[in-house]
């Protein structure tokens, strides 16, 4: 879920669609305004469910072990396929693994996986499905919350809002140090690039662009700089 071309998000295929559904626009790859008159990034314009996403969730702080589980998981599962499959089949998503809730999806068995891969209100992929089920074995093992883990590598306010998206990074030395970090705790399917946009869309970093009405509302600037995003 990150916002540049060629990352794990909405960006990619909503570029090419977006400037039908905006009546003014700033620089190529900056802000543009919708039928609404609100300038907003330009990958949100594409249909309602990114507008929807844009304003109410991407780069807005959440701090929470379900929360997070559940961002990282539809991550994984959105690799190689369009984010807005992965947002129009959320609630499937959270019907099939318990809420998110790590412990519950920590004790899913065989018949469990089997189960998941004959639902066809997820994406059916194996590697995905035992994926996330590792993951919240590993969740449930930590010696401290999730949160605080991801929370560590979040960088300190100043950096200078992105004005187009040619501006906003893939990855980031931050996202490469979390990324390593979550394997090390025994996480699976999550690289760089895949850290960067759980940064991007879980408010630790703000990549709405700097003409974006959404930039600053999630508080990421507010934010002291995570210890090891200090180190």
């Amino acid at each position: 879920m990150t916002a540049q071309v060629g990352a794990e998000e909405p960006v990619a295929e909503a570029l090419a669609t977006s400037g039908a559904d905006a009546v003014g626009a700033g620089p190529a790859g900056g802000p543009k305004v919708g039928a609404d008159g609100v300038a907003r990034c330009p990958w949100a314009l594409s249909t309602a469910d990114y507008v929807a996403y844009h304003d109410e969730e991407w780069g807005r702080p959440v701090r929470d072990t379900v929360g997070l589980f559940e961002r990282l998981s539809l991550e994984a599962f959105q690799s190689g396929l369009s984010w807005l499959t992965i947002l129009r089949k959320r609630e499937g998503f959270r019907r099939a693994f318990a809420g998110f809730d790590p412990e519950a999806v920590a004790a899913f068995g065989e018949g469990d996986v089997e189960r998941l891969l004959a639902d066809a209100s997820i994406v059916r992929n194996r590697r995905k499905v035992e994926a996330t089920i590792i993951n919240a074995r590993a969740i449930v093992a930590l010696d401290e919350p999730l949160e605080d883990v991801i929370w560590a590598f979040a960088p300190g306010p100043g950096a200078p809002a992105p004005r187009t998206l040619a501006d906003v990074p893939a990855k980031t030395p931050a996202s490469v140090a979390l990324a390593k970090e979550l394997r090390r705790r025994g996480l699976v399917f999550v690289g760089p690039t895949t850290g960067y946009a759980l940064m991007q869309a879980c408010g630790l970093v703000d990549d709405h662009l700097a003409d974006c009405f959404a930039r600053g509302s999630g508080g990421a600037e507010l934010e002291p700089p995570g210890p090891l995003a200090r180190a």
